[in-house]
């Protein structure tokens, strides 16, 4: 039998612009991050295999096998025209060339239908082999024809959990979702969200939300305040992440520690210079902490003649735009006069509040006198005229000290703030009243009576022991922990929607009333406009708080409470038992105190009758 021998179809090369995807070419589309990332590979190795087409009727080239190439070709040469001269393969392009139509069929059939492209999970997991087996990037990248870049990208998911990838392989969850997952340390929670998150199109940035519920961020303004190397050298946690710019702490108590450790010593070279300095750990200071003190201002320099005469020369010259280094200098030195500083007196009555904006930045309020020091600052004429009087005669006397630390302001505020909303539960009308006044014209274009962010104004103090809290006043979880907590979540919202309605208007009112009533921040509308809403509902502190002595008076000094034992008992001050009561330690007067407003055979013990008793059921500490 006589064997027939077929000559090879030869290789013709064949100027880019001649070239173009043949109709007969199956792959007609293609992903553009896949061409730029081929086009990445052939600007740095080259073409390695050349393409097949077939010449048609006006002498050009249809490409039936290899149209990926031709494109990031393409890609490569416009954005980089010099990468002919390295890789002249990409300028004059090597292609097989079919005899007939019938071949160039076979060619594009045969090679598209034997070539498949790596699904991401196998090249991830193909890649991390290599790397084991002590291949660097560089080897990993030539061997595929990637560049490094993104070879890099693929093994930074190398090391996700074995469902993870074999989850992005079935097609579960995206390439996206998948990088996501590089965030978590925590392998019993990546395997808990990755159950929740299959199936679902959501975001890279909720899954990495419900994978660090308790993560902060590195932009936190705290994080920023003490700097993200202090941090990790205390022995901070904190996870960058492989596919963005963004950080994530994990240990917050010691960023907090850290903070505050940072803000007191900020604090402390303030307050060598002024009489005292206060560490506020907010982003601001609100209007109700500084509007009862007086600011201060620098006292004004005087230039002298020659100086008035050198200072409009210099301004003249910086308004031409024509001054130069030096007299910028000495311009600057005059401003600083005319400017003036803070005299010795003003820094012996004033103080200054330190704190941290919100870009991270350490903020100085400008100096203070607090009404504790209005006396003092009045009489070495810190203080004089409006400000001496502005908050009338009675507040140049000596104010005492408060008893109240700020910790313990903020709780009973917290304690008061429940006391208003447990009345406004029963109040529904009235709720509506002040939700539709707040949102009218009627209260002005700034009035806020309710925190519709919806906010979490704090109702519930640090130590609630005491505080009968409904829990009604409750607030709703947030809205990220539904990604992490499936009981949270409603999958079919007109569904629920329909069965909320179905419920009737008692249901809806109760959930719209509870859910108004929460968002009550203290102190809505003003001091004035607040107390009316706490008077016209009805509230009382002591209709829901007790104080014993965890929530109260272990907080507070051992004079106070001698004091306040004296206004309720009415005992005599010289008498045997006053005296040993007052001879107790601090921890044991607090029990008694307790004992005082709970025990009735503490109260028989201490002669408390009616008025008495009645009084101590009215009192409430006056700290607001």
């Amino acid at each position: 039998m006589k064997t027939e021998i077929i000559a090879a179809a030869p290789i013709q090369y064949f100027p880019l612009a001649q070239l173009y995807v043949s109709d007969l070419n199956p792959r007609q589309d293609a992903d553009p991050e896949g061409i730029d990332l081929l086009a990445d590979s052939l600007a740095m190795i080259g073409l390695i295999q050349n393409l097949s087409g077939t010449v048609d009727a006006d002498g050009r080239v249809g490409i039936v096998a290899g149209g990926r190439r031709l494109r990031a070709i393409a890609r490569a040469v416009e954005r980089d025209p010099t990468v002919t001269k390295r890789h002249p393969e990409l300028a004059s392009v090597p292609v097989r060339i079919a005899p007939d139509e019938a071949t160039a069929r076979a060619w594009a059939s045969a090679e598209n239908a034997a070539r498949e492209d790596l699904a991401p999970a196998d090249e991830i997991r193909a890649y991390g082999r290599m790397k084991e087996a002590g291949a660097d990037v560089s080897t990993i990248a030539r061997s595929f024809g990637k560049t490094e870049a993104h070879v890099y990208r693929r093994l930074a998911l190398a090391a996700l959990p074995v469902p993870v990838l074999d989850a992005l392989k079935a097609g579960q969850i995206s390439y996206g979702m998948a990088k996501a997952f590089t965030v978590s340390q925590d392998k019993a929670l990546t395997l808990q969200v990755l159950a929740e998150v299959k199936g679902r199109d959501l975001s890279e940035h909720q899954i990495k939300r419900a994978l660090q519920p308790d993560a902060i961020s590195g932009t936190d303004r705290r994080a920023v305040f003490v700097g993200l190397d202090a941090y990790e050298a205390a022995g901070g946690r904190l996870i960058r992440d492989l596919f963005s710019e963004t950080t994530a702490l994990h240990d917050a108590d010691l960023l907090v520690r850290l903070f505050i450790d940072k803000l007191k010593e900020e604090a402390a070279k303030a307050g060598a210079v002024w009489k005292w300095a206060e560490v506020w750990t907010d982003s601001y200071i609100p209007y109700d902490t500084t509007e009862k003190m007086d600011r201060i201002y620098r006292v004004e320099g005087e230039l002298t003649e020659e100086q008035t005469e050198r200072y409009d020369e210099l301004a003249e010259l910086a308004n031409g735009d024509v001054l130069d280094e030096a007299g910028q200098a000495e311009l600057a030195e005059l401003v600083a006069i005319l400017d003036g500083d803070y005299t010795d007196a003003q820094r012996a009555v004033a103080g200054v509040f330190v704190y941290v904006g919100s870009d991270g930045r350490l903020c100085v309020t400008n100096p203070l006198v607090s009404p504790y020091d209005r006396a003092e600052a009045i009489e070495t004429q810190v203080l004089t005229g409006h400000a001496a009087t502005r908050h009338g005669a009675a507040s140049i006397e000596d104010a005492p000290k408060s008893p109240y630390s700020g910790a313990l302001v903020e709780d009973m505020k917290a304690v008061r703030l429940a006391a208003i909303q447990t009345a406004l539960l029963d109040k529904p009308e009235m709720i509506f009243d002040l939700l539709a006044f707040g949102m009218s014209l009627a209260s002005g274009v700034s009035t806020h009576v309710f925190d519709l962010s919806p906010g979490r104004p704090n109702n519930r103090p640090s130590k609630s022991e005491g505080l009968e809290f409904s829990e009604r006043l409750t607030h709703a979880p947030a809205g990220h922990e539904a990604w992490s907590r499936p009981e949270l979540r409603v999958d079919d919202l007109a569904t629920a929607f329909r069965t909320f309605v179905a419920a009737g208007k008692k249901a809806r009112n109760a959930a719209l009333v509870e859910g108004v009533a929460r968002t009550l921040p203290y102190g809505a509308g003003g001091t004035d406009f607040f107390s009316l809403i706490e008077a016209d509902a009805g509230a009382g502190i002591r209709k829901v708080w007790t104080p014993t002595a965890e929530n109260f008076f272990s907080r507070v000094s051992a004079d106070y409470l001698d004091t306040l034992h004296l206004e309720l008992t009415g005992c005599d001050p010289q008498g045997n038992g006053f005296k040993a009561h007052k001879a107790q330690k601090k921890a044991e007067k607090a029990q008694c105190m307790e004992r005082l407003f709970s025990d009735a055979e503490y109260q028989k013990a201490w002669k408390i009758d009616a008025e008495k008793k009645a009084r101590i059921e009215a009192w409430t500490p006056d700290c607001f």
